[in-house]
């Protein structure tokens, strides 16, 4: 069934997307700026974040010609008609087969109830799996190609983090450890609010497709002189200027609840709550997204990015300057990378089980022995972690 010409699933998968992805993912770009601008109005905040979501918007349909996805849809087309998918009679005639499935909108529902327990899943895999494994030979190969440039990321960004605080730890993060709790000159105020701004601009590139990818586009395919062929994604105005109302809104409520549980994660690092680390952190994220969005269009993990700066800048601190021991340093980098592996874990049994539940044919075609080791495999990595947690709050017990 459509409403205005978009299937009902779209508009709900959209909705469930925007907010869950704004809850988990956003925060985890926007989290440093919130905690270290703690005392400032929500509102102040949340109107800085929504004018370059807004420029971000105008940017992508201008230079883009249409597509504020820049270039992330390239690969993953809107689904069209699926051979095989079973529907009774008085469903066929409410749901015809096509387009986006009730299946396409689970993922951002299980993303809500993950963000609730405060873990850090990719965004990315989590929804755009589902989309690359069930979408035929128009989507082969993409899954493989999102983890090889997820993994790089982490890669990458856990060394820039680890060479960045090599250099500077041992007389930039004294200094701001040791001066907490002074004024901060006019400047830093600056640096912070120009960093968060570039770091949001680069996030809203790489990860508004995980959003858009349920909303109808046209794709047009142009042989170019060389021989090469050139995709451009382009949507509908209408859609954007309701998508961008509804992200507004829905940063709002997480603005003002001063980002819910995923921001734990960011306050558990060291001086993350100073604006000047802040600072050096937002920059340091914002380039390395702007690298990998330049090398090409497949959709990455901006999560793992995130998680493998923090890994890289929280040992190397540790290692230098001793502000916590090893041991907690550690048990947190490690606690993360289980928590980013219960994601991906569960994004690809999503993108397999789901699917072959309505009828549809899967790209990835694998036997139930293989779907029972990654659902034994997701409950491991959730144990390991419960586990670490448990052991770290006894530690914490004994050593009061």
């Amino acid at each position: 069934m459509d409403y205005v010409g978009v299937e009902i699933f779209a508009v709900v998968g959209f909705l469930l997307a925007s907010y869950s992805i704004v809850a988990n993912d956003a925060i985890q770009t926007l989290g440093t700026f919130l905690a270290s601008n703690a005392k400032r109005p929500w509102w102040v905040l949340w109107l800085f974040a929504s004018s370059i979501i807004i420029a971000v918007m105008v940017m992508g349909w201008i230079q883009n010609g249409g597509d504020i996805a820049f270039g992330r849809l390239n690969r993953i087309p809107y689904p069209e008609f699926q051979e095989g998918v079973a529907r009774p009679d008085w469903w066929a005639r409410w749901d015809p087969p096509g387009g986006i499935e009730w299946y396409h909108a689970v993922p951002p529902l299980v993303l809500l109830f993950l963000t609730r327990f405060g873990i850090p899943v990719s965004t990315t895999f989590l929804v755009l799996t589902i989309f690359a494994l069930t979408g035929g030979s128009q989507t082969e190969g993409i899954m493989e190609s999102m983890l090889i440039k997820s993994l790089l990321g982490y890669l990458v960004a856990f060394g820039a983090g680890a060479v960045v605080y090599l250099i500077v730890s041992r007389v930039f993060e004294r200094w701001v450890a040791n001066t907490r709790g002074e004024n901060h000159a006019t400047g830093w105020f600056v640096l912070q609010w120009l960093s968060t701004g570039y770091l949001w601009w680069q996030w809203l590139a790489q990860d508004l497709a995980n959003i858009f990818v349920f909303l109808p586009r046209s794709t047009t395919e142009t042989t170019l002189p060389d021989g090469s062929v050139q995709t451009v994604v382009a949507f509908d105005p209408v859609f954007i200027l309701f998508a961008t109302g509804v992200m507004l809104m829905l940063h709002a409520l997480i603005f003002a609840t001063r980002g819910g549980e995923i921001q734990k994660i960011v306050l558990t690092k060291t001086n993350t709550t100073d604006i000047r680390a802040a600072t050096l952190v937002d920059f340091i994220y914002g380039t390395i997204l702007l690298v990998f969005k330049e090398a090409n269009d497949i959709p990455m993990s901006t999560t793992w990015v995130f998680l493998g700066l923090l890994a890289g800048r929280e040992l190397m601190i540790t290692a230098l300057v001793r502000i916590r021991t090893n041991k907690a340093a550690i048990f947190d980098v490690v606690s993360d990378v289980m928590r980013a592996l219960i994601g991906l874990f569960i994004s690809v049994f999503l993108a397999i089980v789901i699917p072959r539940l309505a009828g549809a044919p899967a790209a990835l075609d694998i036997g139930l022995p293989a779907i029972a080791g990654l659902a034994a495999a997701t409950f491991a990595a959730w144990g390991i972690m419960w586990t670490m947690r448990g052991a770290a709050r006894a530690a914490n017990i004994a050593s009061s």
